[in-house]
């Protein structure tokens, strides 16, 4: 059974899911890939210790505080090599950003490209937790949040990330 809530966010409503009392997704209403590859039955509970778990850290975090994504048991689903782009967003400090590039180059061992590590961004079920807004062109473009560009700025500049090298495309106001 996955259990849900919701959680009531300066970006938006969140909705929360959890199984085994571990946290699998955190999605912002209205995104692209909204409850990824969620099959399985759902049911709302306000109770579930993880939920709980993850709303205070959120409320810390949209509080301006620094939580460690290691206070939460994290257990998002996908393929090895996604989980391993997603360990390698775990490791973007607060406040600070990367690109596509140079995530596909720690993963260099397999010579991805930075479409399939982008493609693995996008279909992170942990946003905000796992810091996938962290991640922009390797030219400065905000590109590529599934929760939408305008979302994707109100998390950096939250995090207070000098963003006047960064800039809107074409291609990231149509998300």
């Amino acid at each position: 059974m996955i259990y849900t809530t919701y959680y009531h966010s300066p970006i938006g409503r969140l909705l929360l899911a959890s199984k085994n009392n571990k946290l699998i997704g955190l999605w912002i209403e209205g995104q692209k890939y909204y409850l990824g590859n969620i099959k399985e039955e759902m049911q709302e509970n306000d109770k579930e210790t993880i939920l709980l778990k993850a709303k205070k850290w959120l409320d810390r975090y949209f509080n301006g505080e620094k939580p460690e994504i290691s206070e939460l048991d994290l257990a998002p689903i996908g393929s090895k090599f996604a989980k391993n782009v997603w360990k390698l967003l775990c490791e973007i400090p607060y406040g600070k950003i990367t690109t596509y590039g140079e995530i596909a180059k720690k993963m260099n061992k397999n010579k991805m490209s930075t479409q399939a590590v982008g493609g693995a961004v996008g279909h992170n079920p942990i946003s905000i937790i796992i810091p996938c807004h962290r991640v922009v062109g390797a030219n400065g473009s905000l590109t590529g949040y599934a929760g939408g560009i305008e979302k994707k700025i109100k998390l950096l500049d939250h995090e207070r990330v000098e963003m006047s090298n960064l800039y809107k495309t074409e291609k990231s106001t149509a998300m």
